[in-house]
C-alpha cells in the first residue's frame, strides 16, 4: 500500500500547540519580470506582515497572485500560464524570490517556458538554480494559503471546488499529497480514455485501477487526518470569529472510517472493477475520493456553513484558515504565509483587531491588500503603496 507518511497521533493537545516553537516561513525578497501588470519589481521585506495598499486595479492582487505560484498547481485564479505575461509586452513571465521555507533558506524560480514552441502551458521551476522534477516539489520547500474574494462562495459551491480548497490545506501538512493528487488524476483520466476506446485491455484497466487505489486511498488518509487536526485547532481561534467544523463523507472515506486501509482497498478496487461498464456510459468515473462530500458547520448556530450569512461564510473562512497556521505549526514545527486579498474591508473593527491579534500571536507572514492603509493601523506591518504597476515601499 502507497500510503501518506502521516503522524497518526491525531489527539492534539491544545495546551501544547499554543505554546509550541516553531518556525514561521516567511518571504525576503520578490522579483517579477513581464508579470500582468508589471515590467519589473523587487520588494524586500522582512518576517512581519506586508500591506499591499493602493487603488483597485493598481497591481496588488498580481503581487498575490505571484507568491501563490511558488506553490505547486497554477495559483491563485488558476490563469493559463500565457494570460499571466505582460499586458504591455507579452513577453513571458518569471517571478523570482528567496525566502526561509521549511527546509531553511532557499531560492524559488519560476516562469513561463518560452523556448520551445509548445510551451504555452508548461512552466519552469528552479529550487536553488536547479530545474525541479517537478512544480510539486515546491511544496517541500515553501507554503502558501490564501483567501481571495472569488472564495466567498466556496461553502455554496461544489464539492469539487471545496475538494480543491481542502486539498491546499493538506499541502501544508504533507508534502507529498500534491504528487499523489496529481498521479491520481492521471491514472483516473487514462482509465477513462481506455474504457471509452472499449476497455478491452483488462489486464491495463487493473494496473491503472491499482494506482487509483493505492493513491486514493493515501489521499484520503491525508484528508482525514488534515481534517482531524484542524478540527482540534480550531479550539483555539479567538471567540470573534465562529468555530467551524469540518466533515468529509464518500464511499472511500467511509470505508475507511469502518475498516483498515488494506479492507478499504479492496473495497475501492473490487468498486471500480464492478463499475466499469456504469463508467463506460457515462464517460467518467463514478466511484472514488474525487467524489467525496465535504461539509463544514457554524459550530454555535449548529449550522451548514452555506445556509450561514455572506458574513459569517466569511469569518468561517478565516477561522480555517488561522486553525490551519495553527496546526501547521503544531504538526511539523511551520506556519505557511498567508495571502489575505482584501479580507479586511469586509470585517467589523472587531474582528479586524482579532484578525490582526491572531496574526500576531501566531507570527505568520500575512499579505493583505486593501485601498485605505488607516484600516491596517493596528497591525505592525511592512507597507507597500502601489500605483498602476509602480511600486513605493515604506
Amino acid at each position: 500500500m502507497n500510503s501518506a507518511h502521516i503522524n497518526n497521533n491525531t489527539a492534539l493537545n491544545t495546551a501544547t500547540l499554543a505554546e509550541a516553537s516553531y518556525t514561521c516561513i516567511h518571504l525576503q525578497n520578490l522579483a517579477l519580470t513581464n508579470f500582468r501588470n508589471y515590467s519589473h519589481v523587487h520588494l524586500e521585506v522582512d518576517s512581519r506582515p506586508v500591506v499591499l495598499v493602493g487603488d483597485n486595479g493598481a497591481g496588488k492582487t498580481n503581487i498575490l497572485e505571484a507568491i501563490s505560484l511558488l506553490t505547486p498547481g497554477r495559483g491563485l485564479f488558476r490563469a493559463k500560464l500565457p494570460d499571466m505575461d505582460n499586458i504591455r509586452t507579452q513577453l513571458p513571465w518569471v517571478i523570482s524570490a528567496q525566502a526561509y521555507g521549511a527546509q531553511g533558506l532557499v531560492q524559488i524560480g519560476t516562469g513561463r517556458d518560452s523556448e520551445k514552441e509548445d510551451s504555452a502551458d508548461k512552466r519552469i521551476v528552479k529550487i536553488d538554480g536547479k530545474i525541479a522534477r517537478a512544480h510539486t516539489d515546491l511544496a517541500k520547500f515553501f507554503a502558501v494559503l490564501w483567501i481571495t474574494p472569488q472564495m466567498d462562495t466556496l461553502f455554496s459551491e461544489g464539492n469539487s471546488v471545496r475538494r480543491k480548497f481542502l486539498d491546499r490545506l493538506v499541502y501544508s501538512f504533507d508534502s507529498e499529497h500534491a504528487s499523489r493528487v496529481n498521479s491520481y488524476d492521471y491514472a483516473m483520466r487514462e482509465r477513462n480514455r481506455l474504457l471509452q476506446m472499449g476497455g478491452s485491455d483488462a489486464i491495463w484497466l487493473s494496473a491503472l485501477e491499482q494506482k487509483m487505489v493505492e493513491h486514493g486511498i493515501a489521499i484520503a488518509v491525508a484528508r482525514k487526518t488534515a481534517i482531524e487536526w484542524l478540527n482540534n485547532a480550531m479550539l483555539l481561534i479567538g471567540s470573534s470569529f465562529p468555530k467551524a467544523h469540518l466533515a468529509i463523507t464518500g464511499i472511500v472515506e467511509d470505508a475507511l472510517a469502518e475498516d483498515s486501509a488494506l479492507v478499504a482497498e479492496e473495497k475501492f478496487r473490487d468498486l471500480l472493477a464492478g463499475n466499469r461498464a456504469l463508467d463506460a456510459a457515462s464517460g467518467r468515473s463514478l466511484i472514488g475520493i474525487h467524489r467525496c462530500n465535504i461539509e463544514a458547520i457554524h459550530v454555535e448556530k449548529n449550522m451548514p456553513a452555506e445556509h450561514c450569512s455572506t458574513g459569517e461564510q466569511k469569518a468561517i473562512l478565516i477561522s480555517i484558515i488561522l486553525a490551519q497556521a495553527r496546526a501547521g505549526a503544531n504538526w511539523h514545527g511551520s506556519v505557511p504565509v498567508m495571502l489575505l486579498d482584501e479580507v479586511i474591508s469586509h470585517l467589523d473593527a472587531k474582528r479586524r483587531s482579532a484578525l490582526f491579534e491572531e496574526l500576531a500571536e501566531i507570527g505568520a507572514q500575512a499579505w493583505l491588500t486593501g485601498t485605505d492603509r488607516d484600516i491596517f493601523n493596528e497591525l505592525d506591518a511592512s507597507f507597500i503603496h502601489i500605483h498602476n504597476g509602480k511600486i513605493l515601499q515604506s
